[in-house]
C-alpha cells in the first residue's frame, strides 16, 4: 500500500514538473520572440529615418548645384551686357572720331578786328580747319534743302568752325556766297543769342565741308 502511494506521488511530481518545464520553455520561447521583434523594429525604424536624411542631403546638394548653375548663368549674362555694352560705347567713340576732325589749333588762328563800321566785331581764318567729311560720291553741287544729306553736312561745317552744338545753334540763313560763287554762307546764333557769327565754307571733294572764315558778331542784321 505504502508502495502504491510512493509511486502514485512520484508520477505527480514528474508530471506537475514536466508541465513546469513546457511552462518555462514557453516563456524562454515567448520572450526571445519578443526580444527578436523589438530588435527588427528597431532595426527597421532606423533605417526609416537614415533614409529620409540620404535623400534630404540629395537634395540640398541638387539645390546648391542648382544655386550655383544659376549663379554662373547670371555672372556670364553680366559679363556678355558688359562687353556688348563696352563694344557698343567703343564703336561710338570710333564713329565719333571717325566722322569728326580733330580740334584746330586756335594758336594758328589769324584774327583781325573789325573797324566798328559793320557788324562785325571781329574776323578770324585758321588754316588748321579741315573738311568735316561727307557720304556724298560723284561731282557735287550744294543743294540748300534741309531735308538733303548735303545741307546736314553744312550744319556741322558750322557747327566744327564756330563750336556750337548743333542742338544749340539756331540757323537764320544758309545759302550760296555770292562773293565765290561756289561756296557757302551762312549766319546762325547760339539758342540764348550770346554768341552770332557769320560762316563761309568751301566744298573740297571727297572730304566734305571746310569752314574758310568766320565774322563774330555783334548784332544780327
Amino acid at each position: 500500500m505504502s508502495n502504491d502511494f510512493q509511486s502514485g506521488s512520484r508520477s505527480g511530481y514528474r508530471a506537475k514538473r514536466k508541465k513546469t518545464n513546457i511552462i518555462l520553455n514557453s516563456l524562454i520561447v515567448i520572450v526571445l520572440a519578443l526580444i527578436f521583434f523589438v530588435a527588427y523594429t528597431i532595426f527597421l525604424s532606423g533605417d526609416d529615418k537614415a533614409a529620409p536624411k540620404k535623400e534630404e542631403t540629395k537634395t540640398t546638394e541638387n539645390q546648391a548645384s542648382e544655386k550655383e548653375d544659376k549663379d554662373t548663368e547670371k555672372n556670364d549674362a553680366a559679363r556678355e551686357t558688359e562687353g556688348d555694352t563696352d563694344s557698343e560705347e567703343n564703336a561710338d567713340e570710333e564713329s565719333e572720331e571717325a566722322s569728326a576732325p580733330e580740334q584746330e589749333d586756335d594758336s594758328q588762328a589769324v584774327i583781325t578786328e573789325g573797324d566798328g563800321t559793320t557788324n562785325v566785331v571781329r574776323t578770324i581764318e585758321n588754316p588748321t580747319w579741315k573738311p568735316v567729311g561727307t557720304v556724298q560720291t560723284g561731282e557735287h553741287a550744294p543743294v540748300y534743302d534741309e531735308s538733303h544729306v548735303d545741307w546736314q553736312e553744312m550744319r556741322k561745317a558750322i557747327s566744327y568752325a564756330t563750336g556750337l552744338e548743333e542742338s544749340n545753334m539756331t540757323l537764320y540763313w544758309l545759302g550760296r556766297d555770292k562773293a565765290s560763287g561756289t561756296g557757302s554762307f551762312s549766319t546762325v546764333a547760339s539758342k540764348d543769342k550770346t554768341q552770332k557769327y557769320n560762316v563761309y565754307l568751301e566744298w573740297v571733294d571727297g572730304e566734305g565741308w571746310k569752314p574758310v572764315k568766320v565774322e563774330e558778331l555783334s548784332a544780327i542784321e
